[in-house]
């Protein structure tokens, strides 16, 4: 790191070595918790790679979710430093995924939730389309993108969801419903907005800042489409005494 060296592997190096050090911390609790189980959770919630001679492929797995790796070449791209918050984020993503639902990470701006999302689909190989929502948005712009989505087996993180007008939320929960049926189904052909479509697994993650001005709240149904996980960025308060 010392050395004169192009920006190219400078990027390169720093990538490695961020990703090496949280190995390094996962060793040191995996040691530190004396964990002799593979079934033990604190092994279970890390991120971890497989090569499965049965589908004779890379397979991704966390805590109960396993995915396929998916190879998109995305250059030599920065990583983000992983914290305790990061994997409790990820474990979120992957066990939405898993469940064939979406994520909705929600808390103040500049936290991280669109990065925290595009991090893991770099570590799932997953190409990710970041899309700013605003009011200006109809269903037929978000019926165009999901049925991109769907056919090619992609990720989405949608940001400032909730700045989308209510009327428009509540039929993009009917499209998502309507996908999410066909990937329980085991369906590889679906009925969305009157035409027929390829689906395969793919992932819409939706980001909030709950509580600023403009915003709309979510209907239910929507709701039911996503988990939700809260990020903040603000210390814990200080304990009182008694």
């Amino acid at each position: 790191m010392r050395q004169k060296i192009s920006k190219l592997e400078r990027r390169i190096i720093v990538a490695l070595v961020t990703t090496d050090v949280h190995a390094r911390d996962i060793a040191e609790t995996i040691a530190n918790e004396k964990v002799d189980s593979l079934s033990n959770f604190t092994w279970q919630q890390q991120l971890r790679y497989y090569w499965e001679s049965d589908v004779d492929d890379c397979v991704v797995r966390q805590s109960n979710a396993t995915f396929r790796y998916g190879y998109e070449y995305m250059g030599c791209s920065s990583r983000l430093v992983i914290t305790p918050l990061t994997d409790r984020c990820w474990m979120t993503i992957t066990g939405a995924i898993h469940l064939k639902l979406g994520a909705s990470p929600a808390g103040p701006a500049g936290t991280g939730k669109t990065e925290s999302t595009k991090d893991l689909a770099k570590g799932l190989g997953m190409f990710c389309i970041v899309f700013n929502c605003s009011d200006q948005i109809d269903y037929k712009m978000m019926a165009k993108l999901f049925a991109g989505l769907a056919q090619c087996g992609l990720w989405t993180c949608l940001d400032e969801f909730n700045r989308i007008q209510i009327e428009v939320l509540s039929v993009v929960a009917q499209q998502l419903f309507t996908l999410r049926g066909a990937l329980l189904g085991g369906r590889e052909i679906c009925h969305f907005e009157g035409r027929k479509i390829k689906v395969q697994v793919f992932s819409v993650n939706v980001t909030m800042n709950p509580g600023y001005a403009g915003r709309t709240l979510l209907s239910p149904s929507l709701i039911a489409t996503h988990i939700h996980t809260y990020i903040n960025h603000l210390p814990p308060p200080p304990h009182t005494r008694t």
